[in-house]
């Protein structure tokens, strides 16, 4: 048996398994890899060269940009923007997040375009109910053709356009792409409209996080932290001014506890540690003492709001809640501990303990197994905290930030930083891995994520998926397989006119981008399409076009583009579910190109 024929076998099975799903799918991949060393198509370099190619290192680096994105509220205010702007319309949502992807893909490319838009994308499927499988695949395709709307939105336009003048057969301009991109993506946005429902399945991903966006006015309700709460507003006269915020005792006054500190300018929780004339004071306990406590530090009692606003200050972008549980065999059942005490270092205070749903209010508590605590404090020092063995977290506090806190610490940062990579994505200053590379290690070094954050948030499964399929696609190049399907095609239409030969090469095309990165179809199948249209004494723009279409038109199946492999987790996929309403794009696709093309790029 030939290499051909050994490499379309091996292919044809890690697509039955992919289908069949027996295993994982980045297990067939990597299995399908070592198929081709063991059989000899590939050396051990190539086998296992996908896992340093730079597509990887580029994919990866967006996946740590997208969660900074995600981490800091980003993605959160980009979702609750898009939310507004469509009102209660699902449909209306379809098309803002359809065109605002489109408009990504094309300035900093399809990939990072997904990546920016995947933590919008699982915020507005957590905010309205929507089954993420309804919105993911629509969110790919986006992607997909906001990349045919500029030179830069794909590196098969680079490729297409590049090759054209190489051979001088002409210019394809830096927006001429949008000629078919435009009719593409406005076509691709009503077939999700009329067919999404129908063709999409309705299946929700593992990985989809819960609604925590009124997460802290239920654990005010929860809690009845309303109950007793007052605010004490610091007067001009009053000892306080100047005094550290971890200086104000409590001890004198029975009961009482320091709930938060909030500015007198905003509102908003304190950052600074001196108090100012005009902070607030968020205390709980028995009025008696409260008045007392004003009486002596000279400060002034004022009524305070309704539940939402004490939910917005204690969950902010500096700090939040978290409830946890004392289980069973912990160190701290028999410590003493009651509402209003806080860590040693001051940065993290117990608001309240339930036993059995009842809130107990005594001084002095000794913990049990099962008691319910709330904490509040810095998302740092929760997170400290809570690494702890001894207590059970009920909700993550991560992923209760990235929903209920937009635009959070770090976020001016991160827009500064994406910023930046636009402009080397946009202007070509550097090759697009080193961009990604450069601005992904920029959201660690300014503190916009920490390390582990990123370690954490990564979709490894996604990396190494898209690592291991890179060797299929060497294994179709070495062998010849590529060009054999690519040669067939043209020879069987050849003389059916340069239409149908168009045609040909754009099926040519899409058949083997299906199975190999739509970069390495482009270059297989570019010189067949420039020496089929020498041979017919035509221009070979139009058929470089339908080339560079046809190899974008990866819509069948998961693994053939990264735009569509990041999506698959998310969306709770199986390999099966892309092709019903990939086909439908994919005919209009032909459609567009068949003619659109002649008529902006004629043959003659």
């Amino acid at each position: 048996m030939n290499h051909i024929a050994i490499t379309l076998s091996i292919i044809g099975l890690a697509l039955v398994l992919f289908a069949w799903n027996p295993v994982p799918a980045v297990v067939v991949a990597i299995g399908a890899s070592l198929a081709l060393f063991f059989t000899g198509v590939l050396t051990m370099p190539e086998a296992l060269t996908g896992f340093g190619d730079p597509v990887v290192i580029l994919i990866a680096a967006l996946l740590a940009i997208a969660v900074a994105v995600e981490t800091t509220g980003v993605g959160a205010w980009a979702g609750q923007l898009l939310l507004r702007l469509s009102g209660a319309s699902e449909m209306m949502l379809l098309v803002a997040l359809s065109v605002v992807a489109a408009i990504f893909s094309a300035l900093i490319g399809m990939n990072g375009a997904v990546a920016a838009m995947l933590p919008v994308t699982v915020t507005i499927a957590v905010r309205t109910g929507i089954a993420p499988s309804h919105l993911m695949i629509p969110l790919a395709l986006a992607c997909l053709k906001g990349a045919k709307l500029t030179l830069l939105g794909s590196p098969v336009n680079v490729i297409a356009a590049t090759q054209a003048e190489e051979m001088g057969v002409g210019h394809i301009g830096f927006f001429e792409w949008s000629v078919l991109g435009i009719p593409q993506l406005v076509g691709s946005i009503i077939i999700v409209m009329l067919f999404g429902k129908r063709l999409l399945p309705d299946r929700r991903s593992e990985s989809i996080p819960a609604d925590f966006s009124g997460h802290a006015q239920t654990l005010v309700q929860h809690y009845n932290l309303e109950h007793g709460l007052h605010q004490l507003a610091v007067s001009a006269t009053s000892a306080l001014i100047g005094t550290s915020r971890k200086a104000v005792d409590l001890g004198r006054y029975a009961g009482l506890r320091a709930v938060a500190f909030l500015d007198c300018k905003d509102g908003r929780p304190l950052e600074r540690d001196l108090l100012d004339t005009g902070d607030l004071i968020l205390v709980r306990g028995d009025g008696h003492e409260v008045d007392r406590m004003a009486a002596d530090l000279q400060l002034e009692v004022r009524e305070h709001g309704d539940k939402a606003a004490l939910g917005d200050v204690l969950l902010s972008r500096d700090s939040g809640l978290a409830e946890v549980v004392v289980p069973e065999r912990s160190a701290l059942i028999g410590s003493t501990v009651f509402p209003g005490m806080t860590s040693k270092d001051h940065e993290v205070m117990v608001l309240a303990v339930q036993r059995g749903g009842a809130e107990l209010v005594r001084p002095r508590l000794t913990l049990r197994s099962g008691d319910h605590l709330l904490l509040q404090g810095s998302w740092p020092a929760l997170e400290r905290y809570l690494s702890s063995a001894q207590l059970l977290v009920i909700d993550s506090p991560d992923e209760v930030r990235v929903q209920a806190v937009a635009l959070g610490r770090g976020a001016k940062r991160l827009f500064a930083i994406m910023a930046l990579l636009v402009v080397l994505l946009v202007f070509n200053i550097m090759p697009a891995p080193i961009a990604c590379l450069l601005c992904a290690c920029l959201v660690v070094v300014t503190g916009v994520v920490r390390l582990p954050q990123v370690y954490r948030g990564l979709d490894w499964n996604t990396v190494l998926l898209i690592g291991a399929m890179i060797a299929p696609a060497r294994a179709m190049e070495k062998s010849g397989a590529a060009e054999m399907i690519g040669n067939q095609i043209v020879t069987i239409l050849g003389g059916f006119g340069p239409i149908a030969v168009l045609v040909g090469l754009f099926l040519a095309a899409t058949l083997i981008t299906q199975f190999i990165s739509n970069t390495s179809t482009a270059l297989v199948t570019m010189p067949i399409a420039l020496a089929a249209a020498s041979d017919m004494h035509v221009s070979a723009l139009p058929m470089v076009m339908s080339v560079a279409m046809g190899a974008s038109a990866s819509f069948l199946t998961p693994f053939a583009n990264g735009v569509s492999l990041m999506v698959y987790g998310p969306g709770g996929y199986k390999f099966g579910d892309f092709w019903k309403l990939g086909l439908v794009v994919l005919a209009w696709t032909l459609a567009v190109t068949v003619i659109v093309t002649p008529l902006y790029w004629p043959f003659h």
